[in-house]
């Protein structure tokens, strides 16, 4: 019954722009399966209604479908597709963006009683899982308030932190719970990740980033393989070549220069690596992306 009506609030309610009059939270409809597509995941909670997509991040895979649910703790570079939608039915998904800051504050409220203890690894960036029925019904009633616009500014602040609050509790909890605590491994990796992707075109020396994360190199390079599926090098060559995509799409006759702009000083070496991500040379590609419109959050539906 929950999915049902999650359906029809999802379907009434949703924009071509993905946005909604409730802050944080996001709707997804689309009405075919698309090829794949490199964004970034964002922090989210992504919730499907209705469809399938398929996810990957680095060499893991991650399918989600109806009444399943997609945690993502750390904004990561990944490559989407949406493998279920058609005209007649969509795909529908619930988005809902979560905040650091909201989960410490919930985790602070309920002490060290009131929610399971994470370990001390950092656990993977994305997870998956089925949706329990507590937590189907909690984002069924915040977007019921999206027809109350006299109850949605006193009422929806308190059903985002209930939803908050089942993940904290739920199977992928120790996930949720990291991303709220400062000096959580998984908050380390967050630093690093943020350092890269800020540096990507530069050099870096991981021993350099993994103290600039206030780790051990060893204990560094674990956790950012676990949280990221990649290597600190791997990913930094992930964020390069989905950052010249980008550059690509509004430079499509500059290939050489927007090798070197992320950090490529051999025009041979960017075309090579670009096409075993994309599939085709820069060259063929660009023209491909003048359509092209970065996705507003890389998991939904």
């Amino acid at each position: 019954m929950c999915l049902e009506e999650l359906r029809t609030l999802l379907a009434r309610h949703a924009r071509p722009d993905w946005t909604t009059a409730v802050d944080g939270v996001l709707i997804s409809k689309v009405d075919r399966p698309d090829p794949p597509a490199p964004s970034m995941s964002g922090t989210l909670l992504a919730v499907i209604a209705q469809g399938a997509k398929r996810l990957a991040l680095g060499e893991r895979v991650f399918e989600y479908g109806p009444g399943q649910y997609l945690v993502a703790s750390v904004d990561l570079p990944v490559t989407g597709q949406f493998t279920q939608a058609d005209p007649k039915q969509p795909a529908l998904g619930f988005g809902l963006v979560l905040e650091p800051s909201a989960v410490a504050e919930l985790l602070l409220e309920a002490g060290p009683q009131g929610a399971p203890r994470s370990s001390g690894g950092a656990p993977s960036g994305i997870a998956v899982s089925d949706a329990p029925a507590a937590l189907l019904d909690a984002v069924v009633r915040l977007l019921r308030l999206l027809d109350e616009p006299r109850d949605r500014a006193v009422l929806a602040p308190l059903v985002k932190r209930e939803i908050l609050w089942r993940l904290i509790t739920g199977e992928q909890g120790a996930t949720v719970r990291q991303l709220g605590l400062a000096d959580s491994s998984l908050s380390h990796i967050s630093r690093a990740v943020r350092w890269i992707r800020e540096h990507y075109a530069q050099p870096f020396r991981v021993e350099d980033v993994a103290r600039q994360s206030g780790m051990g190199v060893s204990a560094f390079y674990r956790n950012f393989q676990a949280v990221t599926a990649m290597s600190p090098i791997q990913f930094q060559k992930q964020i390069r070549l989905q950052e010249a995509r980008l550059l690509l799409a509004t430079h499509p006759g500059d290939v050489t220069g927007v090798g070197h702009r992320v950090g490529y000083d051999n025009p041979s070496q960017f075309s090579r690596e670009y096409r075993r991500q994309f599939g085709a040379p820069p060259s063929q590609d660009a023209a491909r992306l003048r359509q092209a419109v970065r996705a507003p959050a890389g998991l939904l539906p």
